[in-house]
C-alpha cells in the first residue's frame, strides 16, 4: 500500500542547547514552513546536527535528507519543489512508501515494488518495471542528488549480507544509469541487515527487509535556483 507522509523537524539554538519541536506540532505546518523549518534559526549547521543524529538512531535514507538541510526561505522553496516530486513519485510507483522529510524525501521500494529473491541481487522483471517509472520522475527532477541503499534480512552471515546488500544498491544504480539518469546524481551504500522495516522471523517480513531505498534532496543547482527565487543570492 502506498504511503505518503510528511515530516519537519525545527531547530533553535540557544545559548547551550538545541530543542526540538514536537512531531505533532510540525504535521500541522503548511508546505512552505514544513521547508523553511528545518534550520530556520540554525541554519545548514543545525540541519546538519539534526541529520547525523536521525541517521544514527534510523537510517541513512533518513540522515541522507536532513543533512542535506538549508533552512530558511530558501528550505521553503526546496520544500515545495520535493512536494510536488513526492506526489509524482507516489502516484507514479505502485507499492512505494514516500516521506516527505524536512526538504527532502525518503522512498522505500519494498516487495511490492522492487525487491529481491533470497541470496540475490539481481533485478526482476517486475523491479525493472517499477523502476521505469521512477526514471520518469527522476528525469522530470534533475536538480537532486540520489542515495541509494540496499538491504538485507537477517538469514545468513552478517559479512556476506553486507556485501549483498551493496551489490543490490549497485544494481538499482546501474540499471537505473542505463536507463539515463547520471550516474554522478547517485551514491550507493549496502546497510546488510541495519534497519529492519518488518519482523525477521516471518517469511514475510523478511520478504519486505529485502529492500531498497533512496534518499532524495537537492543538489547545488536546486539550492541556488531556490536562493535566487527567495531573493538571498
Amino acid at each position: 500500500m502506498k504511503k505518503l507522509s510528511v515530516y519537519a523537524l525545527a531547530g533553535t539554538m540557544l545559548a547551550t542547547s538545541i530543542s526540538l519541536t514536537s512531531c505533532d506540532a510540525v504535521k500541522n505546518a503548511n508546505n512552505t514552513q514544513k521547508g523553511a523549518g528545518i534550520g530556520a534559526a540554525g541554519g545548514a549547521i543545525i540541519g546538519g546536527i539534526l541529520g547525523n543524529n536521525l541517521g544514527n538512531k534510523q537510517n541513512s535514507a533518513l540522515g541522507a535528507v536532513l543533512g542535506g538541510v538549508v533552512g530558511g526561505a530558501v528550505g521553503g522553496v526546496i520544500g515545495n519543489k520535493m512536494d510536488k516530486q513526492a506526489r509524482e513519485i507516489q502516484e507514479t510507483v505502485p507499492g512505494a512508501e514516500v516521506e516527505r522529510i524536512g526538504e527532502g524525501i525518503k522512498l522505500i521500494l519494498g516487495e511490492n515494488s522492487v525487491n529481491f529473491n533470497i541470496n540475490q541481487a539481481t533485478l526482476t522483471d517486475k523491479a525493472k518495471a517499477n523502476l521505469d517509472k521512477l526514471v520518469k520522475v527522476f528525469k522530470e527532477n534533475p536538480d537532486t542528488d540520489i542515495d541509494i541503499y540496499g538491504y538485507t534480512d537477517i538469514t545468513g552471515k552478517e559479512e556476506y549480507n553486507l556485501k549483498l546488500s551493496g551489490q543490490r544498491a549497485n544494481s538499482v544504480k546501474t540499471y537505473l544509469t542505463q536507463q539515463g539518469i547520471s550516474a554522478k546524481r547517485m551514491k550507493t551504500q549496502g546497510m546488510g541487515i541495519a534497519d529492519p522495516i518488518a519482523s525477521n522471523d516471518t517469511k514475510e517480513g523478511q520478504m519486505k527487509n529485502r529492500r531498497v531505498e533512496f534518499g532524495i534532496k537537492a543538489n547545488d543547482k536546486m539550492i541556488q535556483d531556490a536562493q535566487r527565487e527567495a531573493g538571498s543570492y
